[in-house]
């Protein structure tokens, strides 16, 4: 439990700590609220400092959940999580290589944004402050709604899928960006599947039920029952891990 909080306050770190970076200096960028801008004398655009440091820091954090993936507790989700790390460093990767720093920089800030809550959640979870970890997990669920299945669908990926077409035609690698974007968008449907399960027996229920996404682990059932044993009208917590983007 310990090692589980130690990940989980890193991750939170991160996640706050390169959000409010990103907001930063993307909340003066033009492109921001116009997203036809990122595309504006595309492929000859201006590499800031902010946006340099932005993809050096999301690349390397990847990469790290990337390994970090192999060493860890194995999870049911353990092919869909090396899909998402694999499709992601490759969006990193490419987009920085072709210049699309204004656009990845959004998909990147818009990924990060609902992966605050959640972490956060856990971390209340690990401490036992289990009505904390409902609210905030049902507060990550409605930010991941939000975010992913509205903001990014219909707002980035048109912008890279069909503003870019017009404004900047037919781009090396356009169906490269936009297969993978659409990778993710498939990804955030069936994960807002699992997550609004969990957050509906959180608001009904009172707690937040075993994840779908639990630990494989030997012990884990175990440790459930007793729990509930125990506990005859809790039901489990929050033991497993949800999406890390």
């Amino acid at each position: 439990m310990q090692k589980k909080f130690c990940e989980s306050m890193w991750r939170f770190t991160f996640y706050s700590g390169i959000f409010i970076y990103a907001v930063r200096h993307l909340w003066v960028s033009p492109w921001t609220w116009d997203t036809r801008q990122c595309w504006d004398n595309y492929p000859f655009q201006h590499q800031s400092p902010q946006q340099f440091n932005h993809y050096v820091a999301e690349l390397a954090f990847y990469w790290s959940l990337m390994f970090s993936q192999f060493i860890d507790i194995k999870r049911k989700d353990f092919f869909i999580m090396l899909v998402h790390h694999l499709a992601t460093i490759v969006l990193i990767t490419f987009s920085y290589a072709n210049n699309m720093l204004r656009a990845g920089t959004l998909v990147m800030c818009v990924h990060d944004a609902s992966d605050i809550f959640l972490e956060a959640a856990k971390l209340a979870n690990y401490a036992k402050y289990q009505r904390l970890c409902d609210g905030l997990f049902v507060v990550f669920s409605i930010s991941f709604f939000i975010a992913r299945l509205v903001i990014f669908p219909f707002w980035i990926i048109h912008s890279v899928l069909i503003e870019s077409w017009e404004i900047a035609g037919p781009y090396q690698a356009w169906w490269l960006f936009n297969g993978l974007l659409l990778v993710l968008q498939t990804l955030h449907i069936i994960w807002f599947y699992l997550i609004a399960r969990i957050a509906i027996k959180a608001i009904f229920k009172g707690k937040v039920a075993k994840d779908d996404r639990s630990d494989i682990e030997s012990s884990s059932d175990e440790e459930i029952y007793s729990s509930n044993s125990k506990h005859p009208n809790q039901t489990s917590n929050l033991n497993g891990e949800k999406h890390d983007h």
